[in-house]
């Protein structure tokens, strides 16, 4: 089994965490967004993951193709970088990986993460994971047939045909059918809106008989924008504590503090006469002094003084000593 992962995009709405890392590699109670997803998926696959396929920008630089080479081999699998120059959609990003589209493939989309507990259909040529959705408009759905076959992609439908919502994250049984359905595509100039879509390569699949199944999740948590990665964090954090991981780091230095689980205490975070949670990360190396935190994510290496902060999402190195409360503060930034 092979994972895919096409995260060549600078993720504009999560600026200015986002200018010097990438989305993917922003982390979620202590752990990159995109280590969380491989994982999830290697744990929904229960099979074992030979390589991961990442695909990203040049612009990235090479100390982000080590990060994420050093993900796949946490996971014990090889890790491979490819690079999208263009962005020319979705499938022209996936194809970027052609050389490793053999055999049974998950393609997963780095700027979301999910709670799921389902067997994969194996039987079926692909898996589509969907959740259900309170507004469909919003959202590319599947429509289902009565053997819970998917027999309809349609995207942000203005009426109402279903309410399962495509969440990014699709397995196929064979990598080669899809790599040569995505550079059909590429041959024969299928665009829309000037790109190259996945979901016309799945319309075409569908059309030829291939059989698609939903694999449902109970929990779908986005990572888009600050408050929404924020919310995210508090969710995993909630996550985490019911599945009994410890959060707190022994090599952390509490002093005079208290924390309100569910939090995650990084490697080297010193906390001194602070209240920290609930739903808080705190990210190696960073020391927080004379400060109230709840519902925050603040990465790492970074000082936080003086401060009461709540619903807020603090970058690496930054400095904030203040006053100030619902923040959004980027890598090497201070404010004090």
């Amino acid at each position: 089994m092979k994972i895919i992962v096409p995260m060549a995009g600078r993720g504009s709405r999560l600026r200015p965490h986002t200018l010097t890392v990438p989305k993917p590699l922003i982390p979620i109670a202590g752990k990159p967004i995109v280590h969380r997803l491989v994982e999830d998926i290697a744990a929904v696959l229960n099979r074992e993951i030979d390589e991961i396929a990442f695909i990203i920008h040049k612009d990235f630089g090479s100390k982000v193709a080590e990060d994420l080479i050093a993900i796949a081999e946490k996971l014990g699998s090889k890790g491979t970088i490819y690079y999208q120059e263009e962005p020319l959609g979705t499938a022209h990003a996936i194809l970027s990986a052609k050389e490793s589209m053999s055999g049974p493939v998950v393609v997963a989309y780095a700027d979301t993460l999910f709670r799921a507990d389902f067997t994969l259909d194996t039987s079926a040529d692909s898996v589509i994971w969907v959740q259900e959705v309170e507004n469909p408009s919003a959202f590319g759905v599947v429509k289902l047939n009565d053997k819970n076959e998917i027999t309809d992609f349609v995207e942000k439908p203005k009426e109402y045909v279903s309410n399962l919502a495509i969440i990014g994250i699709y397995y196929f049984k064979s990598g080669e059918t899809l790599r040569n359905e995505l550079q059909y595509l590429i041959d024969n100039n299928v665009v829309k809106g000037g790109e190259y879509q996945l979901t016309d390569a799945l319309e075409n699949m569908k059309q030829k008989g291939m059989k698609f199944v939903p694999g449902k999740v109970e929990h779908w948590m986005d990572c888009g924008n600050k408050n929404v990665t924020v919310e995210t964090n508090s969710r995993m954090l909630a996550f985490l504590e019911q599945d009994g991981e410890n959060m707190v780091s022994e090599e952390a230095e509490l002093h005079n503090s208290t924390i309100i689980p569910p939090c995650y205490i990084g490697k080297g975070a010193v906390i001194k006469n602070s209240t920290i949670g609930p739903n808080v990360s705190i990210g190696a190396a960073t020391t927080v002094e004379d400060s109230t935190i709840k519902n925050s994510l603040v990465q790492s290496h970074s000082v936080i003084t003086n401060a009461v902060l709540d619903n807020a999402m603090i970058g690496n190195h930054a400095v904030f000593n203040g006053e100030f409360t619902a923040v959004s503060i980027g890598d090497y930034s201070v404010l004090e």
